[in-house]
């Protein structure tokens, strides 16, 4: 749906856009402003004589997004509706259909109905394709049709969908929608305790203290804290979750900036909730941000041990600018450091490959914990005990961004039917199963030695003859042929992907986590640890 705006209007509003942001800069001010100016100059002259009618909005909206692009991908423009998002992230509380969905060029997927909420009520399931909103077609609609799901308590929306091929209509009412922080939290034993904490949003805290507390009244003497998946949040509930097994006065963190007062140190506040329960957290590779600093710190500590999978290596610090007309900058300000003094960013924005890729830090600097242990920088928070299962690589990844892990467990979850959580299984053919639908959908992924080959094959140097030539074109089909093995090699790591994608289409998240009680790997693996005092005592030693 396209609005035109004015070219008249929007002029000014730019430059009050930019020149908010000048600020900041006064050293450069004289080449701020010129850059303004030829700017806006450039903008209105495009816009009253470019030869077809221009869409200003899409324009400007297309200039700021190239311009941040060469920054890093945490620094973006938020228009009035990503404002209200933001805000509504980090609330956890929202109105809508409650469901996560995941919005494509011509159409919405539902990746996950939050369960008894209101989509879950309408019959929405993962994998539904939603085309088309009231009388919106979503192929139709220029921005985040998403948006349209939204609305007040009590209204009404009807979607129509595609579902195995077949068009469905759902009229859904929408409602008030709390994502809790803490989905789910259990005993895995008579003395073991499970907490996940799946978001850092306004709620994390307190109810990872009331889950603990609970716990504890249930004869909890040991802890295990899921982080996996959690991709960050508010920095200063970050600091309140670590702050639950750590004294108050405690260095956390450190943000280092440019700028003189974003150059701060972080210590906790509060009464700890507990200093001595053995704690164990788990983490992957999709753990970011505040989640990196809750388990960098405590691993700095010597308050717990880190199991499972290295994680995302987020290590920047975001925050939000008010500009004009509700519109705001989140912008990347400072570098954060945990106790140790190691920053865990494991992605260099600021010096690019030649194809303007973000290079990837190998060259890690050596820290040292509390007790003496050694950690390193650069590369994200790297565990003391590795799960193999959770580590990720070129394929994994590519599996997911294909969303063929996704598009298989939708086909797997109409043909099969499971009545509880205990009678699941996922069998050796059900993964040749698999392995014969990936090879359908012909996705492509390059590694990393394909990328070095190419290059080499199809340079201009001709120094190294056409026999070497045609022995790098045979290496190139053999690592394609290794492509197709590597679904072998890594079986254990794609399957437990497919179990979780498989698991809470029937069960939902609830049901997930319930069978990772007696069955994940990393769980099991903390569970035998906490219960061996001498073992988890000598790994922080």
């Amino acid at each position: 749906m396209k609005r035109l705006i004015k070219k008249q209007v929007l002029i000014p509003v730019l430059a009050l856009v930019v020149l908010v942001g000048a600020s900041s800069f006064k050293s450069d001010f004289f080449e701020i402003a010129k850059q303004i100016e030829i700017f806006t100059t450039l903008f209105k002259e495009l816009n009253m004589n470019y030869v077809d009618e221009t869409n200003p909005a899409e324009l400007m909206d297309s200039a700021i997004k190239n311009m941040l692009d060469e920054l890093d991908p945490y620094t973006q423009f938020l228009n009035e509706q990503d404002v209200e998002s933001f805000k509504i992230n980090n609330s956890g509380e929202y109105s809508g259909i409650g469901a996560l969905v995941r919005s494509y060029e011509n159409k919405l997927v539902v990746v996950e109905p939050y369960q008894g909420y209101a989509a879950d009520k309408a019959g929405l399931k993962a994998g539904d394709e939603i085309i088309k909103i009231g009388e919106t077609l979503v192929a139709d609609f220029d921005d985040n049709a998403g948006e349209l799901l939204k609305g007040a308590n009590n209204s009404n929306v009807q979607v129509t969908f595609l579902r195995q091929g077949e068009t469905k209509t759902a009229t859904i009412t929408r409602e008030g929608v709390e994502v809790d922080a803490v989905p789910f939290y259990d005993m895995i034993d008579e003395k073991t305790g499970y907490i996940v904490l799946s978001r850092f949003n306004r709620k994390a805290s307190k109810q990872t203290q009331l889950a603990l507390q609970d716990l504890k009244g249930q004869g909890a003497e040991r802890l295990i804290l899921d982080l996996r998946g959690n991709p960050g949040g508010l920095l200063s509930e970050a600091i309140n979750v670590t702050n639950l097994f750590v004294p108050k006065g405690e260095l956390i963190v450190t943000t280092k900036s440019k700028v003189k007062k974003f150059n701060q140190e972080y210590k906790t506040r509060n009464k700890p909730e507990d200093l001595e329960i053995p704690l164990v957290v788990l983490v992957n590779g999709k753990s970011a941000s505040a989640s990196e600093i809750v388990s960098g710190g405590l691993q700095d500590l010597d308050r717990a041990v880190i199991v499972g999978a290295r994680s995302f290596g987020k290590g920047l610090v975001q925050r939000p600018l008010k500009l004009t007309y509700g519109t705001q900058l989140k912008v990347t300000i400072s570098r954060y450091y945990t106790p140790s003094g190691r920053c865990i960013q494991s992605l260099d924005y600021w010096n690019r490959d030649k194809e303007g890729n973000a290079v990837r830090n190998t060259n890690f600097n050596e820290f040292t914990t509390r007790n003496g242990r050694k950690v390193w920088d650069g590369g994200g928070v790297m565990p003391d005990i590795t799960i193999e299962s959770l580590k990720t690589n070129s394929l994994i990844d590519a599996l997911e961004a294909n969303n063929i892990v996704f598009d298989f467990a939708t086909d797997y979850y109409y043909a099969h039917n499971f009545d509880s959580v205990d009678d699941f299984y996922f069998s050796d053919a059900d993964y040749q199963s698999f392995k014969s639908y990936a090879a359908e959908q012909n996705f492509s992924y390059q590694t990393n030695t394909e990328k070095v080959l190419e290059e080499t094959i199809n340079g201009d140097d001709t120094l190294l003859g056409s026999e070497v030539q045609e022995k790098y074109k045979d290496l190139l089909l053999a690592v394609n042929r290794g492509k197709i093995t590597a679904l072998d090699t890594f079986k254990d790591e794609i399957q437990k992907n497919l179990e979780d994608e498989i698991l809470t289409r029937y069960f939902y998240r609830d049901g997930l986590y319930k069978y990772y009680l007696s069955h994940d790997d990393a769980i099991l693996t903390a569970k035998e640890l906490l219960a061996d005092k001498s073992k988890y005592s000598n790994i922080l030693k």
